[in-house]
């Protein structure tokens, strides 16, 4: 499973943040590792709702996309506001080896799970070798 890293969209990222000007979607951590037959990907989504995660796959791609609304309490006077609103985007190239029809997802404490399986022609699995003396005496003997 690849995932892609451009310096330049992670340091317009962090300005964006830190100046209060980013636009478009948010970036979203997460952690991906091998777990036997399936891969783990773990994303930080806290304050999310939920219902506002979409996670869809078109060929290849995965996308999985959510929106945290800003707070909206009338009347008071914000002191601090860091907490990033709006929508936030991550795509991963999944490759040939996952099992895209039991890819599955769940929330949890602030964390999104989605499991992907390995595709089984994509699983480690062992070549016979077969003596040519034993094909030549099987090919006789019927």
């Amino acid at each position: 499973m690849a995932m892609t890293f451009d310096p330049f969209a992670e340091l317009d990222r962090l300005t964006g943040s830190l100046l209060g000007t980013q636009q478009g979607p948010k970036f979203m951590p997460v952690d991906l590792y091998r777990d036997g037959d399936r891969y783990v990907l773990n994303a930080d989504m806290p304050g999310l709702d939920p219902g506002s995660v979409d996670i869809d796959i078109d060929g290849q791609l995965l996308s999985i996309r959510a929106r945290r609304t800003a707070d909206s309490r009338d009347g008071v006077s914000w002191i601090a506001r860091e907490r990033p609103f709006g929508s936030y985007l991550r795509q991963f190239n999944l490759g040939e080896g996952i099992d895209a029809e039991n890819i599955s997802a769940h929330y949890d404490n602030g964390v999104l799970s989605v499991l992907l399986p390995v595709s089984e022609r994509a699983k480690p699995r062992k070549i016979e070798v077969q003596n040519s003396n034993q094909q030549q005496q099987s090919v006789t003997a019927g």
